[in-house]
């Protein structure tokens, strides 16, 4: 039964509902499925600490950009909707059994999922609105969930703190767990 409802949990608006900056700025916070994935991406390089911190919340929406243009000028993505909910699945298993992988890997691999999200951005513009404005607004959106999730991350130095991020980690992989489900149905 809950499956039938994570179509309404996602935020992608399916074909131009979306114009300007507000709207961008507003995408990123107006569906979990994004919500997770960028605030999991932010702790996820707090974990991994320096030089991960700020390389991975630069890089995801570099890629994410590029993924939003691919949407605007009608580039196909397949599966965008799997890709999605794949990362808030990986970036939440990752954060709660605490892996730690080298740049090298972490780096491309956020920005695959990047492309998934800001294709997704990119698809829903309306014809003739705004796409610079509409894209700053959702990249700094973006860049604002990363900077919580680099706070939350924060919380794991303080007693018990280990404890409720991995749990949080959980939490993301459930909830990344429930989309893939929503996609594939």
């Amino acid at each position: 039964m809950l499956v039938g409802y994570a179509d309404a949990a996602f935020a992608h608006a399916e074909g131009g509902h979306v114009s300007g900056l507000l709207s961008g700025l507003s995408h990123p916070v107006s569906g979990s499925d994004h919500v997770l994935a960028m605030v999991a991406v932010g702790l996820w390089g707090a974990l991994l600490g320096p030089p991960a911190l700020w390389i991975l919340p630069i890089v995801f929406p570099v890629a994410m950009a590029a993924g939003g243009m691919m949407g605007l000028l009608g580039i196909p993505l397949p599966w965008v909707e799997i890709g999605i909910a794949a990362s808030s699945i990986i970036f939440g298993l990752f954060i709660l059994t605490d892996v730690r992988i080298s740049l090298a890997i972490a780096i491309p691999l956020v920005m695959v999922f990047a492309l998934f999200h800001g294709h997704a951005h990119g698809t829903e513009l309306a014809p003739g609105a705004d796409a610079v404005l509409y894209s700053a607004g959702f990249v700094i959106g973006t860049g604002l969930l990363h900077a919580v999730g680099i706070g939350i991350g924060a919380v794991e130095k303080l007693p018990r703190g280990r404890t409720a991020v991995r749990f949080l980690g959980g939490g993301v992989l459930l909830g990344g767990s429930y989309f893939l489900l929503g996609a594939l149905a």
